[in-house]
């Protein structure tokens, strides 16, 4: 049996971590290269490191600080935004990151994510799901840019592309529950996780341990990932895991 694994998300914009409520209003949550030091220690399993403006400024991601923060990590790390080609991905796997993550380029070129999965494997290959919900498909939409610009894809559709194509993992964003801080979007979730073959990391809406419970048991999931609740010190991983662990939930 796979242990279930506990992810904060560094959202990166102009050098700096930043977190806000379903993709807006954000606010400043400190330098990258404490956070990712401070998680590592913390007992985090993995890192993700987003940098959130990258694709909607058309411009590539931010390689120094990727490498300062790979420099205080001995965890896995994962690196998304502004990733439009195998030369970005080169760069960032170079840099020091373990796993690229793909949102736009891969909804734009989906040959990227054969690319990026014949070259590296399809362990190195994420791919990052921005999904809100839409009355008129009635499921959920795919969504680039940041957020900012609704698809043609219908989420589990795309999933199962992305998955057919060579990714290797799902980072799966609720952006109806980003930052809500009341729970993950189950529905979605397990949606998702019953629809592909590969690990699916559910995000947006962690505001307690109990959160990450229902997304393992009841969603599927196979990691949980979190912003705000452990930035602003609310919880932290080694309370989340504890939790997890005295209600029987296999955690690293």
């Amino acid at each position: 049996m796979l242990t279930k694994r506990i992810i904060p998300c560094l959202d990166v914009k102009d050098g700096r971590v930043v977190k806000g409520i379903q993709f807006v209003s954000l606010r400043d949550a400190g330098d990258p290269v404490e956070l990712a030091a401070f998680y590592d220690q913390e007992g985090a399993d993995e890192l993700v490191f987003l940098d959130i403006s990258a694709s909607h400024e058309g411009r590539e991601t931010i390689v120094d600080v990727v490498q300062a923060v790979a420099g205080s990590l001995a965890i896995p790390f994962t690196v998304g935004g502004g990733i439009n080609s195998l030369a970005d991905m080169k760069k960032i796997l170079r840099a020091g990151a373990d796993k690229v993550s793909l949102n736009t380029a891969a909804v734009l070129r989906p040959d990227l994510i054969n690319e990026g999965s014949d070259y590296f494997g399809a362990q190195c290959i994420v791919i990052a799901i921005d999904a809100r919900y839409d009355d008129e498909l009635g499921s959920w939409r795919v969504y680039t840019h940041g957020g900012r610009k609704p698809t043609e894809w219908e989420v589990i559709d795309w999933a199962k592309e992305a998955v057919t194509r060579g990714a290797g993992e799902i980072l799966l964003t609720s952006m109806d529950c980003d930052g809500e801080k009341q729970g993950f979007n189950i529905a979605l979730t397990k949606a998702v996780s019953e629809a592909v073959s590969v690990p699916v990391i559910a995000s947006g809406g962690a505001g307690n341990a109990e959160h990450f419970q229902e997304a393992f048991e009841e969603g599927k999931a196979d990691a949980g990932l979190a912003a705000s609740i452990f930035h602003y010190k609310e919880t932290s991983v080694k309370e989340v895991k504890t939790f997890l662990k005295q209600q029987g939930v296999v955690v690293r």
